[in-house]
Protein backbone atom coordinates (compact mmCIF):
# COMPACT_ATOMS: atom_id res chain seq x y z
CA UNK A 1 0.00 0.00 0.00
CA UNK A 2 1.52 3.32 -1.08
CA UNK A 3 1.87 6.20 1.34
CA UNK A 4 1.38 9.84 0.41
CA UNK A 5 4.11 12.20 1.65
CA UNK A 6 4.08 16.00 1.62
CA UNK A 7 7.25 17.84 0.52
CA UNK A 8 8.05 21.54 0.37
CA UNK A 9 9.95 23.21 -2.48
CA UNK A 10 10.76 26.79 -1.45
CA UNK A 11 10.59 29.57 -0.59
CA UNK A 12 14.29 29.07 0.20
CA UNK A 13 15.29 26.14 -1.97
CA UNK A 14 17.86 25.82 -4.80
CA UNK A 15 15.23 24.28 -7.07
CA UNK A 16 12.76 27.14 -6.68
CA UNK A 17 13.07 29.91 -9.25
CA UNK A 18 12.21 32.81 -6.96
CA UNK A 19 10.65 33.27 -3.54
CA UNK A 20 7.58 31.06 -3.56
CA UNK A 21 6.65 27.70 -2.15
CA UNK A 22 5.26 24.67 -3.93
CA UNK A 23 3.70 22.00 -1.74
CA UNK A 24 4.17 18.57 -3.31
CA UNK A 25 2.22 15.46 -2.37
CA UNK A 26 4.17 12.44 -3.59
CA UNK A 27 3.77 8.71 -3.74
CA UNK A 28 7.17 7.13 -4.12
CA UNK A 29 9.09 9.40 -6.52
CA UNK A 30 6.05 10.78 -8.34
CA UNK A 31 4.08 13.96 -7.64
CA UNK A 32 0.39 13.19 -7.34
CA UNK A 33 -0.81 16.63 -6.22
CA UNK A 34 0.78 20.07 -6.05
CA UNK A 35 -0.20 23.50 -4.81
CA UNK A 36 1.45 26.90 -5.11
CA UNK A 37 1.75 29.00 -1.97
CA UNK A 38 2.67 32.55 -3.07
CA UNK A 39 3.14 35.69 -1.00
CA UNK A 40 6.76 35.32 0.11
CA UNK A 41 8.13 38.07 -2.11
CA UNK A 42 6.08 41.14 -3.11
CA UNK A 43 2.49 41.72 -2.15
CA UNK A 44 0.08 44.48 -3.11
CA UNK A 45 1.99 46.11 -5.96
CA UNK A 46 -1.21 46.97 -7.79
CA UNK A 47 -2.71 48.65 -4.74
CA UNK A 48 0.58 50.46 -4.04
CA UNK A 49 0.46 51.92 -7.55
CA UNK A 50 -3.02 53.28 -6.88
CA UNK A 51 -1.71 55.13 -3.82
CA UNK A 52 1.14 56.87 -5.65
CA UNK A 53 1.21 59.52 -8.35
CA UNK A 54 1.73 58.56 -11.96
CA UNK A 55 5.38 59.58 -11.83
CA UNK A 56 6.15 58.07 -8.42
CA UNK A 57 5.24 54.67 -9.83
CA UNK A 58 8.24 54.76 -12.18
CA UNK A 59 10.47 53.74 -9.27
CA UNK A 60 8.06 51.02 -8.12
CA UNK A 61 7.00 49.11 -11.21
CA UNK A 62 10.35 47.59 -12.34
CA UNK A 63 10.40 45.49 -9.18
CA UNK A 64 7.41 43.44 -10.28
CA UNK A 65 9.63 41.40 -12.62
CA UNK A 66 13.20 41.20 -11.35
CA UNK A 67 14.86 39.25 -14.22
CA UNK A 68 13.32 41.56 -16.85
CA UNK A 69 12.23 44.82 -15.18
CA UNK A 70 12.13 47.01 -18.30
CA UNK A 71 8.92 45.46 -19.63
CA UNK A 72 7.03 47.08 -16.74
CA UNK A 73 8.39 50.48 -17.67
CA UNK A 74 7.38 49.91 -21.29
CA UNK A 75 3.77 48.80 -20.76
CA UNK A 76 3.19 51.46 -18.09
CA UNK A 77 4.49 54.20 -20.40
CA UNK A 78 2.49 52.83 -23.35
CA UNK A 79 -0.71 52.86 -21.29
CA UNK A 80 -0.20 56.45 -20.11
CA UNK A 81 0.71 57.61 -23.61
CA UNK A 82 -2.46 56.04 -25.00
CA UNK A 83 -4.64 57.72 -22.35
CA UNK A 84 -2.93 61.10 -22.71
CA UNK A 85 -2.61 60.81 -26.51
CA UNK A 86 1.15 61.40 -26.36
CA UNK A 87 3.27 60.89 -29.50
CA UNK A 88 6.68 59.40 -28.70
CA UNK A 89 9.66 60.71 -30.74
CA UNK A 90 10.96 58.34 -33.40
CA UNK A 91 14.41 57.95 -31.86
CA UNK A 92 12.85 57.03 -28.51
CA UNK A 93 10.96 54.14 -30.14
CA UNK A 94 14.24 52.63 -31.34
CA UNK A 95 16.00 53.18 -28.01
CA UNK A 96 13.12 51.49 -26.21
CA UNK A 97 13.40 48.52 -28.54
CA UNK A 98 17.15 48.40 -27.85
CA UNK A 99 16.53 48.26 -24.09
CA UNK A 100 13.83 45.58 -24.41
CA UNK A 101 15.97 43.28 -26.57
CA UNK A 102 18.97 43.60 -24.25
CA UNK A 103 16.66 42.75 -21.35
CA UNK A 104 15.25 39.76 -23.27
CA UNK A 105 18.72 38.32 -23.84
CA UNK A 106 19.68 38.89 -20.19
CA UNK A 107 16.51 37.10 -19.05
CA UNK A 108 17.06 34.17 -21.43
CA UNK A 109 20.66 33.80 -20.27
CA UNK A 110 19.47 33.57 -16.66
CA UNK A 111 16.82 31.01 -17.65
CA UNK A 112 19.31 28.83 -19.54
CA UNK A 113 21.61 28.96 -16.53
CA UNK A 114 18.72 27.64 -14.45
CA UNK A 115 18.55 24.56 -16.67
CA UNK A 116 22.18 23.82 -15.86
CA UNK A 117 21.64 24.41 -12.16
CA UNK A 118 18.69 22.00 -12.09
CA UNK A 119 20.69 19.21 -13.74
CA UNK A 120 24.05 19.60 -12.00
CA UNK A 121 25.64 21.19 -15.06
CA UNK A 122 27.07 24.13 -13.11
CA UNK A 123 29.28 25.30 -15.96
CA UNK A 124 26.12 26.59 -17.66
CA UNK A 125 25.01 29.11 -14.98
CA UNK A 126 28.62 30.20 -14.52
CA UNK A 127 28.84 31.00 -18.24
CA UNK A 128 25.40 32.55 -18.67
CA UNK A 129 25.47 34.74 -15.57
CA UNK A 130 28.94 36.00 -16.49
CA UNK A 131 27.69 36.89 -19.98
CA UNK A 132 24.56 38.46 -18.53
CA UNK A 133 26.81 40.69 -16.46
CA UNK A 134 28.19 42.15 -19.69
CA UNK A 135 24.65 43.22 -20.59
CA UNK A 136 24.26 44.81 -17.17
CA UNK A 137 27.43 46.79 -17.93
CA UNK A 138 25.68 48.16 -21.02
CA UNK A 139 22.60 49.04 -18.97
CA UNK A 140 24.76 50.83 -16.43
CA UNK A 141 26.36 52.95 -19.16
CA UNK A 142 22.98 53.86 -20.67
CA UNK A 143 20.83 54.32 -17.56
CA UNK A 144 23.21 54.62 -14.61
CA UNK A 145 21.77 51.46 -13.00
CA UNK A 146 22.35 47.73 -13.48
CA UNK A 147 19.01 46.13 -12.53
CA UNK A 148 16.17 48.64 -12.02
CA UNK A 149 16.73 51.27 -14.69
CA UNK A 150 13.69 53.58 -14.58
CA UNK A 151 14.76 54.62 -18.06
CA UNK A 152 11.64 54.18 -20.21
CA UNK A 153 9.28 56.98 -19.14
CA UNK A 154 5.98 58.36 -20.46
CA UNK A 155 6.88 60.46 -23.48
CA UNK A 156 10.05 58.59 -24.45
CA UNK A 157 13.17 57.67 -22.51
CA UNK A 158 14.86 59.53 -19.68
CA UNK A 159 17.98 60.56 -21.56
CA UNK A 160 19.83 59.92 -24.81
CA UNK A 161 22.34 57.14 -25.42
CA UNK A 162 25.89 57.87 -24.22
CA UNK A 163 28.82 58.40 -26.55
CA UNK A 164 30.33 55.19 -27.92
CA UNK A 165 27.52 52.89 -26.78
CA UNK A 166 26.84 51.60 -30.32
CA UNK A 167 30.35 50.17 -30.51
CA UNK A 168 29.90 48.56 -27.08
CA UNK A 169 26.64 46.94 -28.19
CA UNK A 170 28.12 45.57 -31.42
CA UNK A 171 31.08 44.21 -29.45
CA UNK A 172 28.63 42.45 -27.10
CA UNK A 173 26.65 41.04 -30.02
CA UNK A 174 29.80 39.72 -31.68
CA UNK A 175 30.92 38.12 -28.42
CA UNK A 176 27.65 36.31 -27.69
CA UNK A 177 27.32 35.16 -31.31
CA UNK A 178 30.88 33.87 -31.13
CA UNK A 179 29.94 31.64 -28.20
CA UNK A 180 27.12 29.87 -30.03
CA UNK A 181 29.07 26.67 -30.70
CA UNK A 182 30.18 26.45 -27.05
CA UNK A 183 26.62 26.91 -25.80
CA UNK A 184 25.21 24.36 -28.24
CA UNK A 185 27.81 21.74 -27.34
CA UNK A 186 27.39 22.30 -23.62
CA UNK A 187 23.60 22.44 -23.44
CA UNK A 188 21.67 21.59 -26.60
CA UNK A 189 23.83 18.61 -27.63
CA UNK A 190 24.48 17.38 -24.11
CA UNK A 191 23.25 13.79 -23.88
CA UNK A 192 22.37 14.04 -20.18
CA UNK A 193 20.39 17.27 -20.69
CA UNK A 194 18.55 15.81 -23.68
CA UNK A 195 17.70 12.64 -21.76
CA UNK A 196 16.44 14.61 -18.76
CA UNK A 197 14.31 17.11 -20.71
CA UNK A 198 12.97 15.36 -23.81
CA UNK A 199 9.41 14.28 -23.10
CA UNK A 200 9.37 16.12 -19.76
CA UNK A 201 6.49 18.44 -18.92
CA UNK A 202 4.69 18.09 -22.24
CA UNK A 203 2.24 20.96 -22.76
CA UNK A 204 -0.32 20.59 -25.53
CA UNK A 205 -1.56 23.54 -27.54
CA UNK A 206 -5.09 22.90 -26.26
CA UNK A 207 -3.98 23.10 -22.61
CA UNK A 208 -1.82 26.14 -23.27
CA UNK A 209 -4.68 28.05 -24.86
CA UNK A 210 -7.15 26.92 -22.23
CA UNK A 211 -4.94 28.17 -19.39
CA UNK A 212 -3.91 31.37 -21.20
CA UNK A 213 -0.23 30.40 -21.46
CA UNK A 214 1.76 32.42 -23.99
CA UNK A 215 5.38 32.99 -24.97
CA UNK A 216 7.89 30.18 -25.44
CA UNK A 217 5.63 27.61 -23.79
CA UNK A 218 2.94 28.26 -26.42
CA UNK A 219 5.38 28.53 -29.32
CA UNK A 220 6.81 25.14 -28.33
CA UNK A 221 3.42 23.69 -29.36
CA UNK A 222 3.84 25.03 -32.90
CA UNK A 223 1.89 28.29 -32.64
CA UNK A 224 4.07 31.29 -33.72
CA UNK A 225 2.37 33.71 -31.34
CA UNK A 226 4.60 36.74 -30.70
CA UNK A 227 3.19 40.22 -30.03
CA UNK A 228 6.21 41.81 -31.68
CA UNK A 229 4.87 40.29 -34.93
CA UNK A 230 1.09 40.16 -34.55
CA UNK A 231 0.65 43.49 -32.72
CA UNK A 232 3.87 45.45 -33.25
CA UNK A 233 4.81 48.23 -30.83
CA UNK A 234 7.86 50.51 -30.70
CA UNK A 235 9.36 49.87 -34.16
CA UNK A 236 9.30 46.08 -34.36
CA UNK A 237 7.56 46.34 -37.72
CA UNK A 238 10.70 48.08 -39.04
CA UNK A 239 13.13 45.22 -38.32
CA UNK A 240 13.49 41.70 -39.69
CA UNK A 241 13.40 38.69 -37.36
CA UNK A 242 11.92 35.21 -37.15
CA UNK A 243 9.74 33.60 -34.47
CA UNK A 244 11.25 30.19 -33.63
CA UNK A 245 8.72 27.42 -32.98
CA UNK A 246 8.70 23.72 -32.14
CA UNK A 247 6.00 21.05 -32.01
CA UNK A 248 7.05 18.74 -29.18
CA UNK A 249 5.79 21.00 -26.38
CA UNK A 250 8.26 19.52 -23.89
CA UNK A 251 10.95 20.98 -21.65
CA UNK A 252 13.68 20.49 -24.25
CA UNK A 253 11.69 22.37 -26.88
CA UNK A 254 10.97 25.26 -24.51
CA UNK A 255 14.54 26.00 -23.46
CA UNK A 256 15.84 25.34 -26.97
CA UNK A 257 13.52 28.06 -28.27
CA UNK A 258 14.96 30.43 -25.68
CA UNK A 259 18.40 29.82 -27.11
CA UNK A 260 17.25 30.45 -30.68
CA UNK A 261 15.30 33.54 -29.61
CA UNK A 262 18.53 34.99 -28.27
CA UNK A 263 19.96 34.75 -31.78
CA UNK A 264 16.99 36.66 -33.18
CA UNK A 265 17.39 39.35 -30.51
CA UNK A 266 21.04 39.76 -31.49
CA UNK A 267 19.87 40.13 -35.08
CA UNK A 268 17.43 42.87 -34.01
CA UNK A 269 20.14 44.69 -32.05
CA UNK A 270 22.35 44.89 -35.14
CA UNK A 271 19.50 46.44 -37.11
CA UNK A 272 18.74 48.95 -34.36
CA UNK A 273 22.35 50.14 -34.26
CA UNK A 274 22.26 50.52 -38.05
CA UNK A 275 18.85 52.17 -38.42
CA UNK A 276 18.35 54.27 -35.29
CA UNK A 277 17.60 57.86 -36.35
CA UNK A 278 18.78 61.11 -34.81
CA UNK A 279 16.43 63.45 -32.98
CA UNK A 280 14.86 64.07 -29.56
CA UNK A 281 14.33 61.15 -27.16
CA UNK A 282 11.43 62.47 -25.09
CA UNK A 283 8.76 65.14 -24.93
CA UNK A 284 7.63 67.06 -21.88
CA UNK A 285 4.27 65.60 -20.90
CA UNK A 286 3.41 67.98 -18.06
CA UNK A 287 3.70 71.64 -17.21
CA UNK A 288 4.98 72.43 -13.73
CA UNK A 289 5.55 69.59 -11.26
CA UNK A 290 5.39 66.12 -12.82
CA UNK A 291 4.27 64.77 -9.44
CA UNK A 292 1.00 66.68 -9.85
CA UNK A 293 0.42 65.65 -13.44
CA UNK A 294 -3.07 64.36 -14.18
CA UNK A 295 -3.79 61.70 -16.80
CA UNK A 296 -7.07 62.08 -18.71
CA UNK A 297 -9.87 59.76 -17.63
CA UNK A 298 -10.25 56.50 -19.48
CA UNK A 299 -9.10 52.89 -19.57
CA UNK A 300 -6.57 51.06 -21.72
CA UNK A 301 -4.78 47.73 -21.96
CA UNK A 302 -1.14 47.85 -23.05
CA UNK A 303 0.89 44.70 -23.65
CA UNK A 304 4.31 43.62 -24.87
CA UNK A 305 6.08 40.34 -25.64
CA UNK A 306 8.31 39.65 -22.65
CA UNK A 307 10.81 36.80 -22.47
CA UNK A 308 8.04 34.78 -20.79
CA UNK A 309 5.16 35.75 -23.03
CA UNK A 310 2.40 38.34 -23.06
CA UNK A 311 2.94 40.92 -20.32
CA UNK A 312 0.29 43.59 -19.93
CA UNK A 313 -1.17 46.37 -17.80
CA UNK A 314 -4.85 47.28 -17.66
CA UNK A 315 -4.89 50.90 -16.48
CA UNK A 316 -7.92 52.96 -15.45
CA UNK A 317 -7.66 56.71 -14.87
CA UNK A 318 -10.32 58.90 -13.30
CA UNK A 319 -8.52 62.05 -14.37
CA UNK A 320 -6.69 62.55 -11.08
CA UNK A 321 -3.01 62.60 -10.06
CA UNK A 322 -3.06 58.87 -9.33
CA UNK A 323 -4.17 55.73 -11.19
CA UNK A 324 -7.69 54.67 -10.23
CA UNK A 325 -6.96 51.00 -10.96
CA UNK A 326 -4.05 49.00 -12.37
CA UNK A 327 -4.08 45.28 -13.04
CA UNK A 328 -0.87 43.51 -14.05
CA UNK A 329 -1.13 40.54 -16.41
CA UNK A 330 2.03 38.61 -15.56
CA UNK A 331 3.27 36.44 -18.42
CA UNK A 332 3.96 33.43 -16.19
CA UNK A 333 0.82 33.77 -14.06
CA UNK A 334 -1.21 31.00 -15.81
CA UNK A 335 1.46 28.29 -15.66
CA UNK A 336 2.72 29.50 -12.29
CA UNK A 337 -0.64 29.40 -10.55
CA UNK A 338 -2.99 27.09 -12.45
CA UNK A 339 -0.32 25.11 -14.29
CA UNK A 340 1.38 23.97 -11.10
CA UNK A 341 -1.87 22.45 -9.88
CA UNK A 342 -3.05 21.03 -13.21
CA UNK A 343 0.15 20.12 -15.08
CA UNK A 344 2.85 19.41 -12.49
CA UNK A 345 1.27 16.19 -11.08
CA UNK A 346 2.78 13.13 -12.74
CA UNK A 347 6.27 14.64 -12.66
CA UNK A 348 9.05 12.89 -10.77
CA UNK A 349 10.53 14.69 -7.76
CA UNK A 350 13.92 15.21 -9.40
CA UNK A 351 12.26 16.85 -12.41
CA UNK A 352 10.16 19.42 -10.51
CA UNK A 353 12.88 22.10 -10.65
CA UNK A 354 13.27 21.52 -14.40
CA UNK A 355 9.50 21.77 -14.89
CA UNK A 356 9.43 25.11 -13.04
CA UNK A 357 12.44 26.41 -14.99
CA UNK A 358 11.28 25.52 -18.50
CA UNK A 359 7.62 26.44 -17.88
CA UNK A 360 8.77 30.02 -17.16
CA UNK A 361 7.48 30.26 -13.62
CA UNK A 362 8.41 33.68 -12.14
CA UNK A 363 6.99 34.29 -8.62
CA UNK A 364 7.14 38.13 -8.69
CA UNK A 365 4.56 38.15 -11.50
CA UNK A 366 2.16 36.35 -9.17
CA UNK A 367 2.97 38.22 -5.96
CA UNK A 368 1.87 41.52 -7.45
Amino acid sequence: MSKEVKLFIGPNHPGMHGNASVHLYVEGDTVVKSRLVPGFLHRGFEKLMERRTWMQNLALIPRICVPEPDINEMVYAMAIEALAKVEVPERAHWIRMLILELARIASHLMALGGIGGSTGLYTMPNWTLADRDLILDIFEKITGARIYHMYIVPGGVRKDLPEGIKADILKLVDYIEGRSEEFENLLLKNRIIRTRTKGLGVLTREDALKLGISGVALRATGLPNDLRKIAPYARYDHVQFEVPTATEGDAFARFTLKYYEMGQSLRILRQIVEKIPDGPVNIRISEGSALRWKVPAGSVYAHVESSRGEYGYFVVSDGSERPYRINVRGASFPQGLYGIEKLLPGTRIEDVALWLATMDFCPPEIDR
